[in-house]
C-alpha cells in the first residue's frame, strides 16, 4: 500500500519581498506538493503582501493569513505567534506531517519527497531536514552553515504529526527550535539532519543573522542557550569550537555575552525540571564522548520507550 504523503507547511513570514519569490518557485517545483501551504504574513510594509496575492492565485495549495502589524519584528516567540496563527486555522489530524517553513530559501526540487521517504523508512525518525548551506558575503562561495547531525535545522522543521503532538509542539520562546529536538530524544524519538547533496538547500540570509545585525543575533542565541538550561561547560565548549565560523571571533563572544549576561540577570529558564537534567546530562555526554556518539547511545537508550508507545505492527 502506497503511505500517506499529505504533509502541511507553514511560513511566518514578515517583509520577506527580498527572498520570497524564489521560496515559493522552489515549493512550486517540488516533486510531491505540499497538500496545503499556509503562509502567514506578520504584518509586513513591503511588496511581500502583494508577491503573496500573485503567487497565490497560481498555487491552488497556497492560503495566505494576514496578520496586523505589531509594529516590528518579534524573532523567536514572534515567529511561533504567527505559526500557531496558521496551524489553529486547519485540523493537524488530517495530515501526516508537518513543516515550519521560512521565506528566505531555495529548495532543491525533490526536498520534501526525500525527507518523506527517510521518515518512511524509519518510524523512529521524529524530524528531520536537510542541511543550509549560504553565499559568503565576501568570497560569493557557497558554504555549509554550522548545524548539528542531531537537530532538524529551524528553518525547515519537517515533523511527523504523530511526534510534534506528543512533544507538545513548539515553546514560544528564542530556543524553540533546539528544545523540541531534545524532547524528542527524551521521549525516544529521532530528531536529525542529513548531510546530502540532493538535501542541501540555500538559506539566503544566514542563520543567526538578525535584522539588527549578526551581533545581535548571536547575543539571542546565547541567551536562548540559556533559557534552554544549557550547561555552562558546554556553552564555553561550543563558543570556542564555532571560534572559526563566519563572523570569525565575534559570533562566538557575542553567544557567550549573552548567555552570561542572562545569568547575571537571573533570567527565567525553561519550566521543565527533568528536561534541563535530560539535557546537560546529554550535553555532558557530547563532551565526553564527542556528539555523533553520544546521540548514538542516547538513541539506542530511549529507543525502549519508544517502543512501549509505539509496538509496531505484527508483519503476518
Amino acid at each position: 500500500m502506497t503511505p500517506s504523503r499529505r504533509y502541511l507547511l507553514i511560513s511566518p513570514c514578515r517583509d520577506e519581498a527580498q527572498y520570497l519569490r524564489r521560496t515559493l518557485d522552489s515549493v512550486a517545483a517540488q516533486s510531491v506538493p505540499p497538500a496545503l501551504w499556509i503562509v502567514v504574513d506578520d504584518g509586513s510594509s513591503d511588496e511581500t503582501p502583494a508577491i503573496l496575492d500573485d503567487y497565490a492565485k497560481q498555487l491552488p495549495y497556497l492560503r495566505v493569513l494576514r496578520r496586523a502589524d505589531r509594529g516590528g519584528r518579534k524573532v523567536g516567540p514572534g515567529v511561533i505567534e504567527a505559526f500557531y496563527a496558521g496551524l489553529e486555522t486547519v485540523r493537524l489530524e488530517g495530515f501526516d506531517y508537518l513543516c515550519k517553513l521560512d521565506m528566505d530559501l531555495d529548495l532543491p526540487a525533490h526536498y520534501f519527497e526525500l525527507l518523506m521517504q527517510r521518515m518512511e523508512g524509519d518510524p523512529r525518525v521524529g524530524t528531520t531536514s536537510g542541511k543550509p548551506w549560504f553565499v559568503h558575503p565576501q568570497t560569493g562561495a557557497l558554504e555549509p552553515e554550522v548545524c548539528g547531525d542531531e537537530m532538524s535545522v529551524g528553518m525547515t522543521k519537517f515533523y511527523r504529526v504523530a511526534c510534534f503532538r506528543e512533544i507538545g509542539g513548539f515553546v514560544r520562546e528564542v530556543m524553540w527550535d533546539g528544545i523540541d529536538c531534545h524532547r524528542c530524544r527524551m521521549l525516544g524519538w529521532i530528531a536529525e539532519s542529513l548531510d546530502t547533496e540532493t538535501l542541501r538547500f540555500i538559506h539566503l540570509r544566514p542563520q543567526g543573522a538578525s535584522h539588527k545585525g549578526i551581533w545581535t543575533g548571536r547575543l539571542r542565541k546565547g541567551f536562548g542557550q540559556y533559557f534552554m538550561g544549557t550547561s555552562p561547560l558546554y556553552q564555553v565548549a561550543v563558543a570556542v569550537y564555532h571560534l572559526p565560523a563566519y563572523p570569525a571571533l565575534i559570533g562566538s563572544t557575542a553567544m557567550l555575552w549573552g548567555y552570561l549576561r542572562s545569568w547575571l540577570k537571573g533570567l527565567p529558564r525553561y519550566d521543565d525540571i527533568e528536561f534541563r537534567r535530560f539535557l546537560r546530562a546529554y550535553q555532558h555526554a557530547c563532551l565526553r564522548l564527542g556528539k555523533r556518539a553520544a546521540t548514538a547511545r542516547i538513541n539506542a537508550e530511549r529507543a525502549q520507550i519508544w517502543q512501549a508507545s509505539h509496538p509496531l505492527p505484527d508483519p503476518r
